[in-house]
């Protein structure tokens, strides 16, 4: 398939890119900005575009038989001076469903939607967080449009942890840092946990879901369900600093509370539907694999 992911200069994204160019398929990155020079991602054609800002045109959008939408906005992507939930609002429950609505009128056939896994495990949350409402009026205005020649549909994911190659993640860059015990941090994480995936299995998830899943679903998936100290430890561990990294209730520097939206303390645990897995495919016990990778890109730099 001529695939465009839109997102795909970021890690989700660009992991999945890869990933489906190794399958055979014709991949296009689209975003605000071009791919990192150093980083794999780099030799992808590109198409440069904001579709916040209805950036994209449906001709640009017509030659693709497909489309993999893996730019969802969270706390990271805030601008300046701008009220997070208007943003949330703007960039996720509007923007992406009549991006999708585009796609569909460009003639594209098929489009996903990768989520966030909130709406799902936590949907008491919807009607009083404005960020996982936003992810959940994305996720399923898009899957509103579907129809017999437009399949969409979604797969929401937790953590996601990964490396791609020649990408730099200034978040993992840090995680590493402090797993090497040099940004004067002591060792701990924030009381709570919840679901992990590696970029690699939710890029298998991500295909599988494009190529044999059932349009109009929203598939929930997830990895190892984790306290965020032993997360972090898994960091510790791959950095060759072997000591006990202990769950404290206090907020963390490189996981602070507002990025924790079930709350600190809280631990969020769940197994994927055994028959979504099994369509799906993808491969589990695999985070400590993500974080040794993460930690290689970076260690002793």
């Amino acid at each position: 398939m001529k695939i465009l992911v839109v997102g795909g200069t970021g890690m989700i994204g660009g992991h999945a890119a890869l990933y489906m160019q190794s399958h055979g398929h014709q991949v296009t990155l689209a975003a605000r900005k071009p791919a990192q020079p150093e980083s794999a991602l780099a030799a992808l054609p590109f198409l440069q575009g904001d579709y916040v800002e209805d950036g994209f045109s449906a001709a640009q959008l017509s030659p693709f038989e497909a489309i993999v939408f893996a730019a969802g906005n969270d706390i990271r992507h805030l601008p300046a001076d701008t009220d997070f939930d208007a943003h949330c609002e703007r960039a996720n429950s509007i923007a992406v469903p009549r991006f999708a609505a585009l796609a569909r009128s460009a003639g594209v056939r098929k489009f996903l939607v990768v989520g966030s896994f909130y709406p799902q495990i936590a949907p008491e949350l919807i009607a009083t967080n404005a960020y996982i409402r936003s992810r959940h009026l994305a996720d399923s205005g898009a899957r509103a449009l579907a129809n017999d020649t437009f399949f969409v549909c979604s797969v929401n994911a937790p953590f996601v942890v990964g490396a791609v190659p020649g990408f730099h993640n200034a978040m993992f860059e840090a995680y590493t840092r402090y797993a090497e015990g040099v940004l004067g941090i002591p060792p701990y994480g924030p009381a709570g946990g919840t679901n992990f995936i590696s970029t690699q299995s939710l890029s298998e998830a991500i295909l599988a879901a494009l190529t044999r899943g059932q349009s109009g679903k929203a598939y929930l998936v997830g990895d190892e369900n984790l306290l965020f100290a032993d997360y972090f430890r898994m960091f510790f561990r791959a950095a060759g600093n072997d000591q006990p990294v202990p769950a404290l209730d206090q907020s963390h520097p490189m996981l602070p509370d507002v990025a924790i939206y079930t709350g600190r303390g809280n631990v969020v645990s769940y197994e994927p539907d055994p028959a979504d897995m099994a369509l799906l495919g993808y491969r589990r016990h695999d985070v400590q694999n993500a974080v040794n990778d993460v930690v290689a890109q970076y260690h002793k730099r």
